[in-house]
């Protein structure tokens, strides 16, 4: 019997120890071409191959959205009602797959209440610790809360009692740390009245500068047939009852030219239905306006610091909450250290693990009160790896979208170190990635390719990265490339000066940028790169008249109906030559007015809602998922319809509407500068949301080179970019030089150092460490002194 149990156990393990692979068979989603890979666990394996080469598809879209559809799958219908649904991957055999937690490179929420302490519980914690231990006690953690308004109430309620009504007087009271003049946002909102209305004008000579308002409209109208003042009367003659009425006046219904209308005064009209909304989403025209007319101000009641006085009126030895979370976090990190409080020992003990942690995977610079939405995608992906640091979770599959990026070099050998770790725990850890350093320490390497979109999707090694070296394919040919630094430098033509910049963490600097040069500005992470270029370039007098388009790593909107074509503009005049050659109106020519196929609304698909299920798409059976009307498909230009045109790839459109029939140089202009970016396999249909990281960043900076402007700043252009695209790259940023424009790039990739004509390198260190030119010359110069971090690491990468 003993035996016979003995062996049966023997073949269990034997059993169990055989599921050491994620087995993939015939993906297809997006543009991989049934791809079927092995790919080992308590593993670390990368992903490479160019941009748009199938990675993200492979690893997001078909392994770690199946592990979480599978999860999801267990909770009940009930709870699955309250959860996103996903469909199933176009996948015919996935195998093996563990709990996968995705880290990608999203952005945190931008809204104005959201910090870097909010989004990783270290605030929550930080509260309870001053409400425990804070001089007067002011209340419960909900009292340090800037996301918390102090509300009370009183009055009677009514109680049925042993069959009788009782009416009894309650009163209530929640003390919470929001400033009441903020609203817990740190800064207020102050509209210049000068930038709403010219008031030597009256209303009736369009005295009303906001867009939309002007004279003879329905906006206009609201008020000249208001009744509250004459419409003829210049603004600067009104009363102040009038003026009162005009700029401020609660909503009243009234009669205006016999229609039930609401009256609101100018500045409340404009705050609801422009300030209210996002920014990004506005038409240009109307950011254009809102930037001009509305100035944020730090908050005076409570100094920026967001809380209520009694909440900074609570310390800790010296120490109040706001102070704590405008410290550095390594700073804060030895503070708390230095707390002993038995009382609440293990508070402390989570408190500074969590602190720690920031510092260890490079972000103690930071500090709790910074904005969410101002980190960069590198640290935000940093900020949410924070909690799986610590961890206990084992057999686990992390699942990581270029956790290189935003790093100094100097910075990359401490993210391997994390990714080893994670590894060593016993997880699969999933890498896409293109940095060399980063793809080294691989166990194992997935090499996608050969080309980008259609001409990618397929598997073109599997291996080692030895193996990989050997391959001949476009990574391994790369993958040792070294840049070789510039014999001969371009001669700058005049300077943009910068005086005494201490935003953030600069130490009042002074520096003169070139002009008429690539000028590259680097430094490690932290170190104040960013807020020299972004935050005070732009301030500096003179900036506004040389004109700068600035491109930064803001993600793109967009829906699925949204694609290439629409975003840069390119449809507009391809709709008009369409509309000119067959005598009818341009709005036929759009899947998203009148000539959408009436089936689908121009979606190309149906979908059906099936509840806590995923949902289904069929292809639209009327329009076949060409997305426009029949009638709208019959009307050609040169010998193409609208649907076909949108099925071109980028390099067949710009050959297309280069001459012939089709010749439209507005629509060329536009491919031209699409293929210049590398994107000439993309077809002008796509949709947005199927786009990888490289593509959307390569489709802003195409949009972006259309925009007039001598000095373009760049922020990590090669943000997702493969190393054979990187070459690509750098000819566009010379071409950019060579027409007459300055180029600034924030960037740390070697290569576009050493192809710089000038360098400026920040440091020596990050925060408070940071903030100070160590270095401005050629990247000859720097290679030489190896002076700074940055020279010896582009010193070690040319070979010097």
């Amino acid at each position: 019997m003993a035996t016979r149990t003995k062996k049966t156990s023997a073949v269990n393990d034997a059993a169990a120890d055989s599921h050491e692979l994620i087995r993939v068979v015939g993906a297809r989603v997006n543009n991989l071409k049934d791809v079927s890979v092995d790919i080992p666990k308590r593993r670390l394996t990368v992903f490479t191959g160019v941009s748009g080469s199938g990675k993200s598809s492979l690893v997001f879209d078909t392994i770690a959205a199946e592990s979480q559809r599978l999860i999801n799958e267990t909770y009940s219908a009930f709870v699955q009602g309250f959860m996103p649904t996903l469909a199933r991957p176009d996948v015919d055999v996935l195998e093996g797959l563990t709990t996968a937690i995705i880290v990608d490179q999203q952005r945190l929420g931008a809204d104005p209440r959201s910090t870097v302490g909010t989004a990783t519980d270290a605030n929550a914690m930080l509260r309870i610790l001053f409400s425990r231990l804070g001089k007067p006690h002011i209340g419960s953690p909900k009292a340090y809360s800037f996301n918390v308004p102090s509300i009370s109430g009183a009055g009677a309620v009514t109680i049925e009692r042993a069959g009788q009504k009782v009416k009894e007087r309650r009163s209530f009271s929640i003390t919470g740390g929001m400033c009441p003049r903020c609203e817990g946002r740190g800064a207020v909102s102050d509209i210049d009245l000068t930038q709403l209305f010219d008031d030597t004008k009256s209303l009736a000579e369009g005295a009303i500068t906001v867009p939309g308002y002007k004279a003879g409209g329905w906006n206009y109208r609201l008020y000249a047939s208001s009744g509250f003042f004459d419409a003829e009367k210049p603004i600067k003659k009104f009363t102040k009852k009038e003026l009162q009425d005009f700029l401020y006046r609660e909503p009243t219904r009234m009669k205006i030219e016999g229609i039930n209308m609401t009256y609101e005064g100018l500045v409340p009209r404009i705050q609801k239905s422009m300030l209210a909304k996002d920014k990004e989403a506005m038409q240009p025209h109307i950011r254009a306006f809102v930037d001009r007319a509305v100035a944020f101000t730090t908050c005076p009641d409570c100094d920026g610091t967001r809380l209520a006085a009694p909440a900074r009126s609570s310390k800790i030895g010296k120490v109040n909450i706001a102070d704590a979370c405008a410290m550095q976090i390594s700073d804060l990190a030895e503070w708390v250290r230095g707390l002993d409080e038995p009382s609440v020992a293990p508070l402390l003990t989570a408190l500074q693990e969590a602190l720690d942690s920031f510092v260890e995977i490079g972000l103690g610079y930071l500090s709790l009160d910074r904005a969410s939405g101002t980190l960069s995608g590198g640290e935000a992906q940093r900020v949410k790896m924070i909690r799986h640091l610590g961890s206990s979770l084992t057999d686990v599959t992390y699942v990581f979208d270029e956790p290189t990026i935003g790093l100094h070099p100097h910075d990359i050998q401490r993210m391997n170190e994390l990714l080893l770790r994670l590894r060593d725990k016993g997880n699969t850890v999933l890498v896409v990635e293109h940095k060399p350093e980063a793809i080294t320490i691989a166990d194992h390497v997935v090499d996608l390719g050969p080309a980008a979109g259609s001409g990618g999707g397929q598997v073109c090694f599997e291996g080692t990265v030895d193996g990989l070296r050997k391959s001949g394919t476009s990574t391994g040919r790369h993958l040792d490339d070294r840049s070789t630094v510039k014999t001969s430098v371009r001669k700058p033509e005049g300077a943009l000066t910068i005086r005494g910049a201490s935003m953030h963490n600069l130490q009042d600097v002074d520096v003169d940028i070139p002009l008429g040069v690539l000028v590259v500005v680097t430094g490690v992470a932290g170190s104040g790169k960013s807020s020299l270029v972004h935050g005070s370039l732009p301030k500096q007098p003179g900036i506004a008249e040389t004109g700068v388009v600035s491109i930064d790593q803001g993600a793109i909107r967009g829906s699925r109906r949204s694609n290439p074509a629409t975003y840069t503009g390119l449809l507009d005049p391809i709709r008009n030559a369409f509309a000119k050659a067959n005598g009818v109106k341009p709005a036929l020519f759009s899947a998203n007015s009148e000539g959408a196929c009436p089936t689908c609304n121009g979606v190309g698909v149906i979908y059906t809602d099936l509840g806590m299920m995923a949902g289904v798409s069929t292809v639209c059976e009327d329009c076949e998922g060409k997305r426009f009307d029949a009638s709208v498909l019959e009307y050609h230009l040169g010998g193409r319809d609208i649907s076909e045109v949108l099925a071109m790839s980028v390099d067949e459109a710009e050959a297309f509407f280069a001459d012939g029939e089709a010749r439209t140089p507005a629509a060329h202009r536009i491919l031209t500068r699409l293929k210049d970016v590398g994107l000439g396999y993309l077809t002008l249909g796509q949709p947005l949301t199927t786009l990888s990281g490289g593509e959307r960043q390569r489709l802003k900076l195409a949009t972006h080179m259309a925009e007039k402007g001598g000095v373009y700043i760049l922020d990590e252009p090669t943000t997702g970019l493969h190393l054979a695209d990187v070459e690509q790259l750098l000819g566009l940023l010379d071409r950019l030089v060579d027409s007459g424009k300055s180029v600034i790039v924030v960037e740390h990739h070697q290569a576009v150092m050493a192809h710089a004509d000038w360098i400026i390198d920040l440091g020596p260190g990050a925060g408070h460490d940071g903030g100070r030119i160590v270095f401005e010359g050629t990247p000859a110069d720097l290679v030489s002194s190896r002076a700074t971090l940055t020279g010896q690491h582009l010193a070690e990468y040319v070979g010097a």
